[in-house]
């Protein structure tokens, strides 16, 4: 059984004493493959020294996350657009837009999506995106830009049967984490009337972690935490939910087949 955690920042200085024996329990714990979503100019270096270290098992992606979106955004985003010159990354992220903490710059958090999703179309990759407070706003967004290989992750869904079916309309999977094993949490009930074939699995380590360990660190290996309560909810083998979630996003990240 394989599982990957299609969302995972393992480079946080939260895991600064650990790192490398948490990237080696999750393996341990069939987390074969772990995606690295950047978060802003500083996060850059920490990130891809993880992938060099373990370059069968973390893979980068390159954006500028909506919360480090200030005056400066045009600055970051062009050395991040420089970065996508030197080298391939497996996709933009994570991009999109926050109204939870603070909505002073969201013109700007707008734009720099737009410019983000321009890069992901014209390198042929997909994005992952960050819709805290905003599903309407990215969703809007979306549209406005949608072209016919547009594709990504939804991170952290979270929302109602309505806004997951648009969401899947416009090509995209549902990034599904710890918060669906919360128990006041009704995503739940929206996911048995989603298709597994929609679904791929997230950590967002170090944050969101999953009972039975809320309120603690999240790490990779948490993510078996979420297949768990995903086979309850689909009343279905935990293999068969590794096996099909595995394959989505491999399909998104890589194009190809489990061997």
């Amino acid at each position: 059984m394989i599982l990957i955690d299609t969302h995972t920042h393992l480079y946080s200085d939260r895991f600064e004493e650990d790192r490398s024996e948490m990237i080696k329990r999750a393996i341990a714990s069939n987390v074969e493959k772990m995606y690295l979503p950047n978060v802003d100019v500083d996060t850059i270096d920490g990130m891809l020294a993880l992938e060099k270290e373990f370059p069968d098992n973390c893979f980068s992606m390159m954006g500028l996350h909506p919360t480090s979106v200030k005056e400066d955004y045009k600055k970051q985003l062009s050395v991040m657009e420089n970065w996508l010159t030197k080298r391939d990354f497996v996709a933009i992220g994570e991009i999109g837009i926050d109204l939870y903490w603070d909505k002073t710059f969201i013109k700007e958090q707008i734009d720099a999506f737009k410019i983000q999703i321009e890069w992901a179309k014209q390198k042929d990759i997909p994005f992952v995106i960050h819709a805290r407070d905003s599903t309407d706003e990215v969703i809007q967004v979306l549209n406005e830009t949608h072209h016919s290989k547009m594709r990504g992750i939804f991170h952290c869904f979270g929302g109602s049967l309505e806004e997951a079916k648009k969401i899947i309309d416009l090509g995209f999977y549902l990034g599904i984490g710890g918060i669906v094993t919360f128990k006041n949490s009704k995503l739940g009930e929206t996911l048995e009337n989603i298709d597994l074939k929609h679904i791929v699995l997230e950590t967002d380590a170090p944050y969101l972690t999953p009972m039975p360990y809320r309120g603690k660190r999240n790490e990779s290996a948490y993510v078996n935490f979420v297949a768990e309560k995903l086979s309850d909810i689909k009343e279905c083998s935990l293999r068969e939910i590794a096996e099909i979630t595995t394959q989505n996003a491999l399909n998104l990240f890589e194009n190809k087949e489990i061997l």
